[in-house]
């Protein structure tokens, strides 16, 4: 399934039906009076965050969300039906923005929450709300209300515990398949994972949810690469794991992978250098990054920093990471 974050679409409610006039006309019964029933209240549109979608696929393929209009009132002091009400399923932590006048009108970040983001019209009144002792026989009905009607931008923000970073093919997604029930793409070339993947991680009694973010480059804070589409997917995340490959061969040293990876973050948002991380150094059953290991993990000890091994592809050192992230959660 192909991922997408964001949407535009019109959501448009249900006007309310009319009043009705209309008089009683019965045989042997003389002077009825009025007897115009309300019209129907249009049917609202809701948006209803729900766990169980993590995209906006469905969405951004239907422009138009129109709830149920209200019925005429009838004869007989008959009230219209009113209108249903159009209930979208979106996923937890979409946030609803008014695309017109450029406003947050809310985020909904937990399933089960609701937002009525477009109310249905008030039914008319018939003629029989009009009657008093002044007056018999109203000819009149109040009005029927419009259903309101507003165009709508969908942010998506995925919920995870932990936000992999790293650059292209330092083995995040290896690693999100090792631990975790998802199942990504994985090729040894840079841009395997074109969109975000969300994998749910258990280790012992504990259970959290991982997610793997597609490979950032120099500037993806400005627009360079894949990865600064997906930015905003780590913004909720509890805790990061930086994931850095000691034999990458843009950098070739780990400390700068690492110091690179956080100038892109910081230049995102400056709130996601301050979250608990990990650095975990992958790949390390390769001879070549075995070389490497004394001098980076010396180098991380002078910046205050400790760091884990790992080879996401064998599984060496997959227990001790999970029991950091998991008292690091």
């Amino acid at each position: 399934m192909k991922f997408i974050d964001e949407a535009i679409i019109e959501v448009i409610a249900g006007d309310g039906g009319e009043g009705c006039i209309s008089f009683r006309r019965e045989k042997f019964i003389p002077k009825g009076g009025p007897d115009g029933g309300d019209g129907g209240n249009g049917g609202s549109v809701i948006f209803r965050a729900t766990k169980n979608i993590t995209t906006l696929m469905d969405i951004r393929h239907r422009r138009t969300f129109r709830a149920e209009r209200g019925d005429r009132g009838k004869g007989s002091q008959m009230t219209g039906r009113s209108g249903e009400d159009l209930v979208v399923s979106l996923p937890a932590g979409t946030l609803i923005w008014d695309e017109d006048k450029k406003v947050l009108i809310k985020d909904l970040s937990n399933a089960g929450e609701d937002l009525v983001v477009a109310k249905g019209g008030k039914g008319g009144k018939g003629n029989l709300y009009y009657v008093s002792s002044t007056n018999q026989a109203p000819r009149r009905t109040k009005p029927a209300t419009k259903g309101e009607n507003l165009h709508v931008r969908l942010e998506l923000k995925l919920l995870a515990d932990v936000g992999l970073v790293g650059f292209p093919n330092a083995g995040k997604s290896t690693l999100l398949s090792s631990i975790s029930n998802a199942r990504p793409k994985i090729a040894d070339y840079p841009f395997t994972t074109k969109w975000p993947h969300l994998g749910v991680v258990k280790y012992k009694d504990r259970e959290f949810v991982m997610a793997d973010i597609p490979g950032l480059i120099e500037g993806a804070h400005a627009g360079a690469g894949l990865g600064h589409q997906f930015l905003r997917h780590i913004e909720r995340t509890r805790a990061l794991v930086y994931l850095i490959d000691p034999c990458d061969p843009e950098r070739g040293d780990p400390l700068k992978a690492w110091q690179d990876l956080r100038v892109e973050l910081g230049q995102h948002d400056k709130d996601l250098l301050e979250k608990p991380s990990i650095v975990v150094l992958n790949k390390v059953d390769l001879p070549e990054v075995q070389e490497k290991l004394k001098k980076a993990k010396l180098a991380f000890k002078r910046k205050g920093c400790t760091v884990t091994e790992i080879s996401a592809a064998t599984r060496k050192g997959l227990e001790p990471l999970l029991a950091k992230l998991v008292t690091l959660l």
